[in-house]
């Protein structure tokens, strides 16, 4: 996806499982996108941040939930 967003204003939020560490990935709503970071990446003004779709999103959040097991795998 090739869109420009503003994530100045975003709000990131992690996981309730991820116990307040600093090693997780992070989640805003923006636009009407998705953009994911890693939270070790907090104030690095040099951080990429990967943008899908909501659509994308969603697929893939419901096949976490779904239990795919070969998700991760190329």
């Amino acid at each position: 996806m090739n869109k420009n967003v503003d994530l100045t204003d975003a709000h990131w939020v992690k996981s309730d499982l991820s116990n307040g560490g600093n090693n997780c990935l992070e989640v805003a709503f923006v636009d009407g996108v998705v953009a994911l970071r890693d939270s070790v990446d907090v104030g690095d003004p040099e951080a990429k941040v990967l943008i899908i779709s909501r659509k994308d999103y969603d697929l893939f959040t419901q096949s976490v939930r779904a239990g795919q097991e070969n998700l991760l795998r190329p």
